[in-house]
């Protein structure tokens, strides 16, 4: 029995991915060639993940890039989006998943840290957006751009204030350039992932300490990151074509007070 390949929607696009090399943003890479994107591949760590990575998008039929740049760096991430089209023909959707993190009191952080969260997560994630739309614009035929942010925009999740600024400035930076956009027929968008079980993930928690708290989420376990990767896949899709500017969240119930029945007997 064959197995037929996925509806080719994204065929002759091509899309820039960053933090690429694992979790979300793999998973959204993969996904978007499974249905004929050609993908260039950000990282900046796990560069054997990223090399197996570009094997699998070819081994689809698609071409890959491999794109090694800390997106902190403005002139290198122009120069990054230059060289997409000089190999890859054209820019058609930016996945921005590349992210950083600590968790420290915000009174003790080490302020390295701190701004390094900030400075990934939030302005490489701006320096991406301005290289990649502005790129779009010159070609006037429209584009995509998902934002990966997180729930952490609107909680205050103790020990983790830098990444919870960062995630908060993120919403507004993409809803903002939705609204600027609009004339240019440039769709700017936000997904909310849930706990989602990525390798950064085991950064803070032991394999038990995932596995133990997933059960205790609303559906019993953490997200998969192409679970997230299908919502990406569904923003850029074309017949998605009437939303921008909207929050997804993927989240498993996670924002809902789902907390509060404890005790109640349905938990």
């Amino acid at each position: 029995m064959t197995t037929s390949l996925p509806a080719q929607k994204l065929a002759g696009q091509v899309a820039l991915i960053t933090g690429a090399s694992s979790g979300i943003g793999r998973a959204s890479a993969l996904m978007l060639a499974q249905h004929g994107a050609d993908v260039a591949i950000n990282y900046l760590t796990l560069p054997d993940q990223a090399e197996a990575l570009a094997a699998e998008v070819r081994a689809l039929g698609r071409r890959a890039l491999l794109c090694p740049l800390d997106i902190t760096e403005q002139p290198g991430v122009e120069q990054m989006v230059a060289r997409v089209v000089q190999e890859l023909g054209r820019l058609d959707i930016l996945v921005s998943s590349a992210v950083y993190s600590t968790r420290e009191f915000f009174y003790e952080a080490d302020l390295t840290e701190f701004r390094r969260t900030v400075e990934v997560s939030m302005w490489g994630a701006f320096y991406c957006l301005r290289a990649a739309t502005q790129q779009m614009i010159r070609q006037g035929q429209a584009g995509n751009v998902v934002v990966i942010s997180s729930p952490h925009a609107h909680l205050a999740v103790p020990s983790c204030m830098a990444y919870n600024m960062a995630k908060a400035g993120l919403d507004q930076m993409a809803r903002t350039a939705a609204v600027e956009l609009f004339k240019h027929r440039i769709r700017v968008n936000i997904i909310y992932p849930g706990w989602t079980d990525t390798p950064g993930e085991r950064k803070f928690f032991s394999e038990e300490v995932l596995q133990r708290a997933g059960a205790q989420l609303p559906l019993g376990r953490m997200a998969r990151p192409d679970e997230i990767a299908r919502g990406v896949l569904f923003l850029v899709d074309p017949d998605s074509s009437y939303i921008t500017g909207s929050t997804l969240s993927i989240d498993g119930g996670s924002q809902l007070p789902w907390w509060s029945k404890r005790g109640s007997g349905d938990f």
